[in-house]
């Protein structure tokens, strides 16, 4: 015979060559020969190398634990004191009563809508990081939810858990911000046959997002085909003068014209234009040359414009210079002294002649 005895707090299972016999729990008992013994802390869940069905046929021991049933397509999430603690999984789980406060909840996961108080920071545990799906639509997006491929509602910004089971499931996402799409390289024929490419820019935004994703398939790529086609319907019309005339309408016509079709890819088109009319090598050059020839012909116009107005001076200057003898001597003397300006010495000879000359040229009448 030995003496035990037996703290609060704990349960001791007693076996008697091996086999399961009776329960101690506080206080001080004596053990038979051949009998040994299995502290259990009732802070913590039960758990024993023998098998539990056997173990609760003891009523008394039935009595001191909660059994908690979790089926294949279930799992618990145990809390102690109001918080939080662990994931039960499929199985017979035995926990001590009276130690601590515990609950638990049980989740359906052949649901896939996240019912019952489960607050968020438990659904962003680690423990659970294997059951639940995880979808973000961020604050300039909107979703659409597919629940074994049907549609099941729309979703605005935030973030949504479901549980992770056979059930498909699908989050489809749209940007619902301003964008631009990019027509470029555009090969097309003018009305006179002149080949060149265009380059065209759209501002676009998507306005019915079960249009865009659900009644048509890739909605960008069409928008692209649709401004593509009204783009060179225009063109085609023109002639290339005319199309370098008439730049800025090319949007005006490719906006109306497309107008009806956008709205079946739910989505608008704000505006857009012509960025670039790029030439081949060889139209490009005999333009060139056309404008060169224009210019040069600018230039001479101009050019005979000023000769008639300094021609028309000149005459009015030698009328003027005619009609008054003191003009004429004032003008004379302008040259005079143009002349003067660019000569440092003056040698003289010939004689008297010469210097009565100069005499008269360089002194006043009076």
């Amino acid at each position: 015979m030995r003496r035990v005895r037996i703290n609060k707090g704990n349960v001791v299972l007693v076996f008697r060559h091996g086999d399961f016999n009776r329960v101690l729990t506080t206080g001080s008992y004596w053990l038979k020969p051949f009998e040994t013994t299995m502290v259990c802390d009732m802070s913590k869940p039960f758990s024993s190398s023998i098998e539990l069905n056997i173990l609760l046929q003891n009523e008394q021991l039935a009595s001191l634990l909660e059994i908690v049933e979790v089926r294949d397509n279930e799992i618990a999430l145990q809390y102690e004191n109001g918080n939080f603690k662990s994931v039960l999984t499929p199985g017979r789980h035995a926990f001590w009563k009276g130690a601590t406060q515990i609950s638990f909840v049980k989740v359906n996961l052949d649901k896939v809508e996240i019912t019952g108080d489960i607050s968020l920071s438990v659904l962003k545990r680690p423990e659970l990081y294997s059951y639940i799906r995880v979808y973000t639509v961020e604050s300039y997006e909107q979703g659409l939810l597919f629940v074994d491929g049907k549609f099941e509602r729309q979703l605005e910004k935030g973030v949504y858990h479901f549980w992770k089971n056979g059930i498909p499931v699908s989050v489809m996402k749209v940007d619902m911000r301003q964008m631009q799409l990019e027509v470029s390289g555009q090969e097309i024929l003018t009305k006179d046959k002149a080949a060149l490419r265009v380059n065209f820019f759209a501002r676009y935004k998507v306005v019915d997002v079960m249009k865009a994703l659900t009644e048509n398939k890739e909605y960008e790529r069409q928008l692209y085909i649709i401004l593509q086609l009204a783009i060179r319907e225009f063109i085609g019309t023109l002639t290339l003068d005319e199309l370098l005339e008439k730049k800025e309408e090319v949007a005006v016509f490719v906006l109306k014209a497309i107008a009806g079709k956008v709205k079946t890819l739910g989505v608008e088109v704000l505006d857009g234009g012509v960025r670039d009319i790029i030439l081949p090598g060889e139209v490009r050059e005999i333009m060139n040359q056309v404008l060169v020839a224009q210019k040069k012909a600018q230039a001479n116009i101009i050019t005979r414009r000023e000769e008639t107005a300094s021609t028309r001076s000149l005459l009015n200057t030698a009328k003027l210079m005619e009609e008054n003898e003191m003009l004429f001597k004032l003008k004379e003397r302008e040259y005079v002294e143009k002349i003067a300006e660019k000569i440092n010495n003056i040698t003289v000879s010939g004689g008297s002649q010469v210097v009565d000359q100069l005499k008269n040229i360089f002194t006043p009448n009076r």
